[in-house]
């Protein structure tokens, strides 16, 4: 399983205190082990899944994708691209997609 962090993950994750980045190792390797666990979003951010997770009476949301595989492979890659609570996080999320999207037509 490879795991690709997009930026505003690695920041959250940077920033976060080391439960909370204990709690959030453990969700990833939930989602890596079951890729179709978190719920999957429509609109605007279509192929990206959320899974939710508590952490201190608080909920976390981790947003990723993962990439579609054309034929069995040996590794299957999951894009993490943010974790954070639910305050913002889908105006952040989208806000996020639109500019790595500029980024791709640009370069």
């Amino acid at each position: 399983m490879l795991r690709n962090y997009k930026l505003p993950f690695i920041q959250f994750v940077k920033k976060a205190h080391k439960p909370l980045k204990l709690a959030i190792e453990d969700a990833v390797d939930l989602v890596c082990d079951t890729p179709d666990m978190g719920e999957v979003k429509t609109g605007d951010l279509a192929g990206i899944r959320v899974y939710k997770f508590r952490f201190n009476h608080q909920q976390y949301l981790i947003a990723y994708r993962p990439l579609a595989q054309e034929s069995p492979v040996e590794f299957f890659m999951i894009d993490f691209y943010q974790v954070g609570t639910h305050e913002n996080f889908y105006t952040a999320l989208k806000r996020y997609l639109k500019q790595d999207a500029d980024r791709g037509e640009t370069s």
